[in-house]
């Protein structure tokens, strides 16, 4: 279960550092080999690879109405392998789709992570703090 968000550079050369309480994670959980793919919100998932087994089957089992989406989740989808240093390659196309510039945040989703664009989340979750609680989310009690 992940869970939590850290702020990480993207380099010059479109990697990231995943933080190392992540990484150790990652890799006893799947030897470092991850798919990136698009999140129809406008940032990037990233699944273990084995976890993404399980969610592209589904995906695939999709019916035809739903293709867009095949197409957004599956044909997006590149799977990826940390290197010796806990870094992951972000595609140019993927980087674009996500509207990254050079600060992302990563934020530990349960079964997978988001990376957002930094400016980007901050403005959603400003808007989000702003508007109505939706009923979902005025129900929990802590």
């Amino acid at each position: 279960m992940f869970q939590g968000s850290s702020h990480i550079t993207l380099d010059a050369k479109g990697r990231i550092a995943i933080p190392a309480r992540h990484r150790d994670a990652l890799m006893a959980q799947c030897e470092g080999r991850v798919t990136l793919t698009k999140h129809p919100h406008g940032c990037l998932m990233l699944f273990a690879r084995s976890t993404w087994e399980i969610h592209r089957e589904k995906i695939a089992a999709l019916p035809i109405q739903a293709a867009v989406w095949k197409r957004i989740f599956l044909g997006s989808a590149q799977d990826i392998e940390l290197d010796s240093n806990g870094r992951a390659l972000i595609a140019p196309e993927l980087r674009a789709a996500a509207g990254f510039s050079r600060d992302i945040m990563m934020l530990g989703m349960g079964s997978h992570f988001e990376l957002w664009d930094a400016a980007t989340l901050a403005a959603q979750e400003q808007a989000a703090m702003t508007g109505p609680m939706p009923d979902a989310v005025s129900s929990l009690s802590f």
